[in-house]
């Protein structure tokens, strides 16, 4: 498979299981509910979370594609698209050491906000404790990959949120 096939499938596969599986999931265990507007107040915090979330997501993956010269999906150690060939410390990474899983954790509690059922938050829960093991072997590819360079990253940065100085 080529590198531009991998990249494209991976971009792919990444919006199909987090933006759209993800939510659609939440949705079919909290018993399908209608397409409600929540509480206005509810709803606004519930689009605040989908728009920064989503924002958050797709300017990491720019900022990756063109700064880190690869591409977010690395599946539990497996190569799914092409991997990122620089350490990426500025943009959105200055914030986070995850910015691009920080924003759908925001889009999704968007999304639980929406639905407002206990099951979506079960669904959401289930995923970020996925998503911590995906995580942590992540970092370790990339301390053999970066080492000391990433560790000294690592300990200026949070791995979700900006750590406070």
């Amino acid at each position: 498979m080529t590198n531009k096939i991998k990249e494209t499938f991976g971009y792919a596969l990444g919006f199909v299981l987090f933006v759209v599986l993800i939510p659609v999931i939440m949705w079919i265990c909290s018993k399908m509910p209608s397409f409600r507007w929540p509480h206005p107040f509810l709803a606004g915090i519930s689009i605040f979370c989908v728009i920064d979330g989503l924002f958050l997501s797709i300017w990491a993956i720019v900022y990756m594609r063109r700064v880190g010269d690869g591409n977010p999906m690395d599946a539990f150690g497996h190569e799914v698209a092409p991997r990122t060939k620089h350490l990426m410390t500025d943009g959105p990474y200055r914030l986070s050491r995850n910015p691009m899983l920080t924003g759908i954790f925001v889009y999704l509690i968007g999304c639980c906000l929406w639905l407002w059922t206990w099951q979506s938050v079960v669904v959401f829960l289930v995923f970020v404790a996925i998503m911590l093991v995906q995580v942590r072997t992540e970092e370790d590819r990339l301390r053999r990959d970066f080492g000391e360079e990433y560790e000294k990253y690592c300990n200026q940065t949070g791995r979700f949120f900006p750590k406070i100085r």
